[in-house]
């Protein structure tokens, strides 16, 4: 028995192939050429629309449910699931709202509002929750609604340098940033005041967004000026905010918050994040959602209402303790910007 060598089909084999190959290519560029048209948000403009009420997690969710169950001019009329997350739909007076809990940390606060700008029309975001005092000043029930939001943790941990006592052996790319810091400081009065805790150096975070051609460090996030002025014309026309029955809650619009990937409860760490900063606040979400309000071109403001003293207990933190009455407050604050929104 011979046999034919495989060369000497390979022509007609060859003509076979390059067919089947043509029309693949033919199909999968058909499908590109229309399938492009449905890639990407939904929502690519967010001049109107809803405004989001967001909180972080369950106690803050129950104050704001609360209060739009006793207000008749207030309803949820829809829920909606994106991968896990509930969105509700509703009115507050004649308001479209969505409000939703990002979750507790940056990368869940992050995520979560990013997919609320995919799915839905956000005009602008109003976010409330329970932070730690890093100001002393301040007591549990107090609420601020600070200008800008910093986080804490962008950082290198560096080794200590063997051959000067007390310093560290930092990255080339850390020296040419720390070599920027005089210029940057004298051009802005808010840039932080860097300095290391420990092995810890602080860093900024990169963002890039539409009009830049390459991502920027950037240091810190500003709340709208819109909704800030708001905040203050709310605050000072709302009664008077009682802590169990104890003392009058005390109400501010402006200053630093700060935000980490870490519950804070160390003494030491929260007076360098006010040196550093100058932080009134520290918490785990506010500058991941202003982050990615401003790379969006959302407006957006943080009321925060004050649970401790980051760190500034003896023995276990109590902040659970507070958690639900200062989240009473801070979305009686949350209604009073909502109220007045609606006159603007």
């Amino acid at each position: 028995m011979s046999y034919r060598p495989f060369t000497r089909q390979a022509p007609s084999m060859r003509l076979i192939i390059v067919a089947v190959l043509l029309v693949f290519t033919t199909a999968c560029q058909t499908t590109s050429s229309t399938g492009t048209e449905n890639y990407g948000p939904k929502y690519a403009e967010h001049n109107q629309g809803f405004t989001a009420v967001v909180v972080a997690y369950a106690p803050e969710m129950e104050g704001i449910l609360g209060r739009i169950e006793a207000d008749p001019d207030a309803s949820i009329t829809k829920m909606v699931t994106y991968k896990g997350i509930k969105y509700r739909i509703g009115k507050y007076h004649d308001e479209p709202i969505l409000v939703f809990a990002t979750g507790m940390s940056i990368a869940n606060a992050a995520m979560s509002m990013q997919m609320a700008f995919d799915y839905f029309p956000v005009k602008q975001v109003v976010y409330m929750g329970i932070a730690g005092a890093v100001n002393p000043q301040w007591q549990p029930g107090d609420v601020i609604v600070p200008e800008r939001w910093y986080y804490h943790d962008e950082s290198v941990y560096a080794n200590p340098d063997p051959n000067q006592p007390g310093l560290s052996v930092l990255p080339a790319y850390y020296a040419r940033f720390m070599a920027e810091q005089p210029a940057r400081k004298a051009a802005d009065p808010h840039y932080p005041n860097y300095k290391p805790f420990h092995f810890v150096h602080p860093d900024e975070v990169l963002i890039i967004k539409d009009s830049m051609d390459k991502p920027q460090d950037t240091a810190y996030f500003s709340a709208s000026p819109r909704l800030l002025a708001a905040a203050e014309n709310a605050m000072a026309n709302m009664p008077a905010q009682m802590i169990l029955g104890e003392r009058k809650a005390k109400l501010s619009v402006g200053g630093n918050g700060v935000t980490g990937s870490v519950f804070l409860d160390n003494r030491e760490y929260r007076k360098w994040t006010r040196e550093v900063f100058n932080a009134e606040v520290t918490e785990m979400e506010s500058t991941a959602v202003g982050q990615v309000c401003t790379v969006n071109d959302v407006d957006w403001v943080i009321i925060r209402a004050i649970s401790d003293l980051a760190g500034g207990q003896e023995g276990v933190n109590v902040e659970h303790i507070y958690d639900k009455e200062v989240s009473r407050v801070g979305a009686n604050v949350l209604f009073a910007v909502m109220d007045e929104l609606a006159t603007r």
